[in-house]
């Protein structure tokens, strides 16, 4: 499979995704905002891109998810998919534009597909939104469902602690979740639970889980990439791994440039014309 990447770098599909499932490969997600660091993502080769809403809070500092338009993700959905050749790229649906409505879901899918050029729209909740995901489903567009923690619903949960502790919303998950694969998903995410119920869902639903806080067993596993690299500092989950301190790259190099600048030894003459 990995010789077929390198021949073909568009290659990575829903369908390559469900291939992945079959044979044990697990995925790997991550989240882009913009151009230049999609890019990089893309030529590491990353398997999924998802433009999420936690933009919301990363790049415009909310507290919470909810505030970002339909506007503003399509935005940073066209952004990215400028920079990507490899990629399969989601974009969540914000807050307001598909709850309770099929029709409104519908348009709100429709603007991110024409207008971005994604591939796919990630929708949060189970089986009330099953209108909605039929309606996408229906109309050629893929749809990656979300269960657990949706952060979407967080004045709902009033906290960000682990979901699906008990028997009664484990229950609702996995039927959530199968739910959401006969609707006519061709993924989910698994946010914040418990991993051996993250475990068990994997094993009964025949498309991919992308786990998130969701332990080993998923078929796959996405981070937000500013908080990967150690861009962002404030936010120490126990599901974290950073790989990079930038956090501190970046403070060290600022101060280079304002030492070299004040001591007047930046630009020099080669770099000056």
């Amino acid at each position: 499979m990995s010789s077929a990447k390198a021949k073909n770098p568009k290659l990575v599909t829903t369908h390559q995704l469900q291939a992945m499932k079959e044979a044990g490969e697990k995925i790997a997600m991550l989240t882009a905002y913009d151009y230049s660091t999609a890019k990089i993502l893309d030529q590491s080769g990353i398997d999924i891109l998802l433009v999420g809403d936690s933009a919301s809070n990363v790049m415009a500092g909310h507290e919470t998810t909810l505030p970002i338009t339909l506007d503003q993700m399509i935005y940073h959905a066209s952004s990215v998919v400028k920079a990507v050749k490899r990629a399969l790229i989601v974009v969540d649906i914000p807050f307001g534009y598909y709850q309770g409505d099929c029709m409104t879901a519908l348009k709100s899918s429709i603007r991110i597909m024409k207008e971005s050029g994604a591939h796919a729209v990630k929708m949060e909740g189970g089986v009330e939104i099953k209108d909605a995901v039929k309606r996408i489903v229906s109309a050629g567009i893929p749809v990656m469902g979300h269960l657990g923690l949706t952060p979407q619903s967080i004045y709902q949960f009033g906290t960000y602690t682990v979901r699906a502790k008990e028997k009664e919303e484990a229950t609702k998950l996995i039927s959530d979740a199968k739910a959401l694969a006969s609707y006519g998903c061709f993924s989910i995410v698994l946010e914040k639970i418990p991993a051996k119920l993250a475990e068990k869902v994997s094993k009964e639903i025949p498309i991919p889980t992308i786990g998130i806080g969701a332990g080993s067993a998923t078929d796959g596993q996405v981070l937000v990439t500013q908080d990967m690299l150690g861009i962002t500092q404030d936010f120490n989950p126990r599901f974290l791994r950073r790989y990079a301190n930038l956090s501190q790259v970046i403070k060290d190099s600022v101060k280079e440039y304002i030492k070299d600048i004040k001591e007047k030894s930046f630009p020099n003459e080669k770099e000056s014309y």
